[in-house]
């Protein structure tokens, strides 16, 4: 008895393993075929959109055949006892005598025939139902290609347009900076040199001056020249060189004051 339960117990777990393992297979087997179902209806509410979108297209471009149905659509043009196109068969018209009455069932012959499943009239394809929906495309694309090219133009003329203007203002900026440039030179070929101007600066002043007071006392005094710290600068270094000039410095900066012997120069010729 000790056997055969651990052998029915060991069947039990294995059936359990497997079931498990199948039930396991085929979840993942219906998520796999869910997705796949949703992607196809996706595809599918796309294409129906598109075709609604042709069908407008068609119709607005005024063609006259009707866009193909997809297929599994319900066919609903072509029913028992009407001609193709969807127009009733009209009544044979009244006879009289028996060739009438013979008549009759010979075109009732001819209208099932032709409303015969396997004799009806063919609807244009999808690919002559695409052709206006392409022509329109193409129609469209030509247009924004025109509109582009037109605004490419039209930046191209007020470019031109605004060249000139642009360049004959340049040409009065230059011709007026020019012209000042050539006043400056004038004056300062005119008046004395900018090494006496700033000795006479520092011998008339009673405390040490800096190259950026200095420059700033030449520039009021005289408006019409171009007066730069650096040449200010440079040219009181000359000055201290030649020993008409003297240099302190008080922390970070530095201070010029005119040298005794230039001092004493005007002094002795006033004496004389």
């Amino acid at each position: 008895m000790s056997e055969n339960s651990t052998t029915a117990t060991d069947l039990a777990s294995q059936y359990t393993a497997q079931v498990a393992d199948d039930l396991e297979r085929n979840i993942k087997e219906q998520e796999r075929v869910t997705a796949e179902v949703a992607a196809l209806q996706e595809q599918l509410t796309v294409l129906r959109h598109d075709h609604a979108i042709l069908v407008n297209m068609q119709q607005a471009l005024g063609l006259v055949p009707s866009p193909a149905e997809p297929a599994g659509a319900p066919d609903t043009a072509h029913t028992a006892g009407a001609a193709p196109g969807g127009a009733t068969v009209p009544a044979p018209r009244g006879r009289s005598g028996a060739g009438a009455g013979a008549e009759r069932p010979k075109r009732a012959k001819k209208a099932a025939a032709r409303t015969a499943p396997g004799k009806q009239t063919r609807r244009p394809s999808a690919a002559k139902a695409e052709r206006p929906a392409a022509r329109a495309a193409k129609a469209s694309d030509t247009q924004a290609r025109e509109t582009a090219v037109q605004g490419s133009k039209a930046k191209e003329t007020k470019a031109k347009e605004t060249k000139p203007e642009e360049s004959n203002a340049k040409e009065s900026n230059a011709k007026e900076s020019n012209a000042k440039g050539t006043k400056a030179r004038a004056a300062g070929a005119d008046g004395p040199k900018l090494v006496e101007l700033v000795r006479r600066h520092l011998s008339e002043q009673n405390e040490p001056r800096s190259a950026a007071e200095v420059a700033g006392a030449l520039t009021e005094a005289h408006p019409e020249r171009t007066i730069r710290t650096t040449v200010v600068r440079s040219t009181l270094e000359g000055l201290v060189a030649r020993n008409q000039a003297q240099r302190t410095k008080q922390g970070s900066s530095v201070f010029y004051t005119v040298s005794e012997a230039v001092e004493q120069a005007p002094k002795e010729e006033a004496n004389r």
